[in-house]
């Protein structure tokens, strides 16, 4: 299980890799994927890619993360990811 919110590198050399056009395909496999995810982003940041979003479950949340480390093994991805606070207000909203 992937730390969250926290830096993480495989240690294997990407070498030979177009990080950017990896990172291009992962963003399509995600949404067009079975989590049909459209609230992340991957951005390329030197050599490492940061993950960021908000999504509405933690497993999704965690489904997303592990794609991404598998997908760029041997590259350093930041997984910020968030899940939605999807709870019921704690008082009624004045409209007046």
């Amino acid at each position: 299980m992937s730390n969250h919110g926290a830096e993480r590198s495989s240690g294997a050399p990407g070498a030979g890799d177009n990080l950017e056009y990896r990172v291009a395909r992962l963003k399509e496999r995600i949404a067009a994927g079975p989590l049909a995810e459209l609230g992340v982003r991957l951005e390329v940041r030197g050599e490492a890619v940061l993950l960021t979003g908000t999504v509405p479950t933690a497993h999704c949340r965690d489904e997303i993360c592990r794609v991404v480390d598998e997908e760029l093994a041997g590259n350093q991805v930041h997984c910020d990811v968030v899940v939605a606070d999807v709870s019921s207000p704690d008082h009624v909203e004045d409209l007046a």
